[in-house]
């Protein structure tokens, strides 16, 4: 059967880390959280602990606080067994939140330091997702479902929740149906909201909506994931348009997100489309912020194919949600 789950080494993490994650990739087919003959933390122990022992000891000992169980000599392997993978997973994002916001300097150390932690969040999420081939997933009463394990565990494909099948995997609701005879169907691509078809057969508007506008909002993913990983570079969305990158840099300097918080991103990129927040009103805000009235906005934003009045800045910024101001 084939396993749908893979990790993303992140640009610039450390090679040794790297090399390990591909090492890792390449033997986990039979591994899985919940196997007993196949552990998969018995195979993080194996391929991943040395190399992160092996790349802290290249780092000074201040490093040691924003990775857990890096400053006691604890091996990564050993804290997933004490406190489990999500937990695990979260207080890594946070810790490593913490960094970017302290001592994170953005030179070739620390970015190579953030490319690697970015990694190791990357295997502990694809470990607690990948399942067993003959696990079967249980509702939240523990009945067995004829549903296939293997399929990807992951995001709704238009927004920052998670699908159906992970939903339901993780047992954050129950199954309702008419009778227990009910043939129970779950989307590993999109969540309940955004469901192709409702329960009485008909199409969903918002899958429709969300459909129409994919391309915007994968464009509008990957600036604010750019964005996250650099908050304090400008330019760092490259959307093109230096007035554009400027309305992210300004924006995430309000934030504190980083590309680890893969949900909160997903769900700006999300309002952004919806809300309709275009490119042209990025500008507009970012001029604003910079000290210009609408008259003069107009001005700048004014083109011979497109010529802008005071009256539409003043539409355009009456339209525009407040979260999404400067």
């Amino acid at each position: 059967m084939a396993n749908y789950l893979t990790i993303e080494i992140w640009n610039g993490c450390d090679p040794a880390v790297a090399k390990a994650t591909r090492q890792f990739l390449n033997q986990w087919p039979p591994f899985s959280a919940v196997s007993r003959r196949y552990p998969i933390v018995q195979l993080i122990q194996k391929t991943i602990d040395p190399a992160v022992f092996a790349y802290f000891a290249t780092l000074p000992a201040a490093y040691s606080g924003f990775f857990p169980g890096a400053s006691t000599q604890i091996s990564f392997s050993t804290i997933i067994r004490q406190v489990g993978m999500e937990p695990t997973n979260r207080l890594q994002r946070l810790m490593l939140r913490q960094f970017i916001n302290t001592i994170d300097t953005q030179d070739e150390r620390d970015t190579q330091f953030v490319a690697t932690l970015e990694t190791l969040i990357e295997l502990i999420w694809a470990c607690a997702s990948k399942k067993a081939a003959r696990v079967p997933l249980r509702d939240t009463q523990g009945r067995p479902r004829e549903l296939n394990s293997m399929r990807r565990l992951s995001f709704c494909e238009f927004c920052g929740a998670y699908s159906e099948l992970s939903t339901f995997a993780k047992q954050e609701f129950s199954w309702r149906g008419t009778s227990e005879n009910d043939e129970l169907r779950l989307s590993s691509r999109y969540c309940n909201n955004h469901r192709p078809k409702l329960a009485n057969g008909e199409w969903n508007p918002k899958y429709r909506q969300a459909k129409r506008s994919l391309n915007r909002f994968n464009l509008e993913l990957d600036r604010c994931t750019r964005q996250a990983a650099r908050r304090s570079k400008r330019g760092a969305a490259q959307s093109g348009d230096a007035i554009i990158d400027d309305y992210f840099f300004h924006f995430f300097t309000q934030q504190t997100l980083t590309p680890a918080d893969q949900a909160d991103l997903r769900n700006l990129a999300r309002k952004m489309v919806d809300r309709n927040l275009t490119d042209s009103k990025k500008k507009i805000l970012a001029l604003q912020l910079s000290g210009l009235n609408q008259s003069e906005i107009a001005r700048v934003l004014t083109t011979e194919e497109k010529p802008l009045s005071r009256q539409a800045v003043s539409k355009a910024l009456a339209s525009i949600s407040d979260e999404l101001r400067l």
